[in-house]
């Protein structure tokens, strides 16, 4: 046992020491090939008499990955050249025919990396597979190789976008086309809420006011967490009816919308607003919703309005916690 236990540390230590010679030859391998735009060719051969080896192989892929994470520009182009070179995409697509989610992620991740255009169609496949981390990796590859229109699987996908995800893929767009509307739109009316959720968000990064009606006919969905986020919404595209559009619709909404519609009234700082929240926090059953509507109040220059308001005989002991809150807080 105790031999057994020995030869398998000094295996384990051969491997790492290995893999330690590996990982100081690719680096300098790809370091070179950025500072000197690939000219620069003493460390070539040093790749040589480990170029087809399998585990080397995969390392080196690996590396390349991480390298490019890390650089942009011509850097980037010379370390796809070395992908390319090394005619390293054979590992990746390998990758992809495996039965293992994790596998296959990470090949799709490579592909999607090393900008390998000709693998679109074996990525789209896993638009649609079982395991998240695939389909999340399928999504991500199709925008980092088409851009907007990579986001046509917003059309039909099932699964919930996480909020993870969704972070993620918005970071990847960097642009939308003319004439995409209508797209756009289509993805508001999805059934799967998270898709409606994905494009509220990317309305507001790209401030697509054209499509400011669409969002307002989400007031009416059916799950809060749309609602809010057209709420959100609608104020980023505001326009001169968004305060009336918000207080109008305001009476119909749960009460986790009508908290959120207040404190986006408190961000606005619209005079308009004033009436509608002085209702609010005299008449108004929820305590979060009241201390937003006297916030607000004292963002728009009400203080003494609160004041009076304190001092009434009539106003209640919540009502007076209420404003003193709201007071301190200013104060803080």
């Amino acid at each position: 046992m105790i031999v057994a236990v020995l030869y398998f540390s000094l295996y384990q230590f051969k491997k790492l020491i290995l893999l330690l010679k590996w990982s100081t030859v690719i680096n300098d391998k790809v370091l070179n090939a950025i500072v000197y735009d690939g000219d620069f060719s003493t460390s070539a051969d040093n790749l040589e008499p480990f170029s087809e080896n399998s585990s080397f192989r995969d390392l080196f892929l690996e590396k390349l990955v991480d390298s490019e994470k890390k650089f942009s520009g011509a850097a980037n182009e010379q370390i796809n050249k070395l992908f390319t070179d090394y005619k390293l995409e054979k590992e990746a697509f390998n990758k992809i025919y495996q039965k293992k989610p994790s596998l296959i992620a990470g090949g799709i991740k490579e592909l999607s990396a090393m900008r390998v255009q000709k693998a679109l169609p074996n990525i789209a496949v896993f638009l649609t597979h079982p395991s998240p981390i695939v389909y999340q990796e399928a999504q991500y590859a199709m925008i980092n190789l088409k851009g907007f229109d990579g986001l046509n699987f917003l059309n039909t996908i099932p699964n919930v976008i996480s909020e993870w995800q969704q972070l993620r893929l918005l970071l990847s767009i960097t642009d939308i086309p003319s004439g995409s509307e209508e797209s756009i739109d289509l993805w508001l009316r999805s059934a799967n809420d998270s898709v409606v959720v994905f494009t509220l968000r990317l309305l507001r990064k790209f401030q697509l006011l054209s499509l400011y009606s669409s969002v307002l006919n989400l007031f009416n969905h059916r799950s809060d967490q749309v609602r809010i986020q057209a709420v959100e919404t609608v104020q980023s595209l505001e326009n001169s009816t968004t305060i009336q559009h918000l207080t109008d619709s305001f009476k119909n909404q749960s009460e986790e919308v009508q908290v959120e519609i207040v404190r986006i009234l408190k961000t606005s700082k619209d005079p308009r607003s004033i009436e509608f929240l002085k209702e609010q926090l005299t008449t108004h059953s929820l305590v979060k919703l009241r201390i937003f509507a006297a916030e607000a109040l004292l963002e728009l220059d009400q203080k003494e309005y609160l004041i009076t308001l304190r001092k009434d005989s009539d106003s209640s002991n919540e009502l007076v916690q209420i404003i003193n809150h709201a007071i301190q807080e200013k104060i803080c």
